[in-house]
């Protein structure tokens, strides 16, 4: 099984949502690669695909999502941990990865999010943001 890690990264009342080539709309994410930890992975996939370093990860909240995906014909599963952040930064300096970015407080965001799972684990999260008072 495939595993990326990625994060929902929050600034003040909004979260930062990524639109892919093929339409849809997630978080920062990616593959890990060899001798990365979960949180160095999301980070570094944060960096390349956002140009966005400065964060603070907040402690005890990680989501989860599993699904399939058809690659060159073949059905692949991935899994993928999902890690809570904050940033000052709202510059976003796209990857040639994402065509469109949006900054949206949570309600709106999990309107915007394209799958259920996301949707799921955004809801999950924000009871975390409501109470750090973002």
């Amino acid at each position: 099984m495939e595993t990326s890690c990625g994060f929902i990264l929050a600034n003040h009342q909004s979260v930062l949502l990524l639109q892919y080539p093929q339409g849809h709309w997630s978080f920062p994410k990616g593959h890990v690669e060899a001798g990365e930890d979960h949180h160095e992975t999301a980070r570094r996939e944060l960096r390349e695909e956002t140009g966005i370093v400065e964060i603070s990860i907040l402690p005890n909240w990680k989501g989860r999502t599993e699904y399939f995906y058809s690659r060159r014909g073949s059905k692949r599963q991935k899994q993928v941990y999902w890690y809570l952040a904050t940033t000052d930064e709202f510059q976003v300096s796209l990857s040639h990865e994402h065509t469109n970015f949006l900054w949206l407080d949570v309600d709106r965001a999990v309107d915007q999010l394209t799958f259920e799972q996301e949707k799921d684990v955004l809801l999950s999260a924000k009871k975390i943001l409501e109470k750090i008072n973002l």
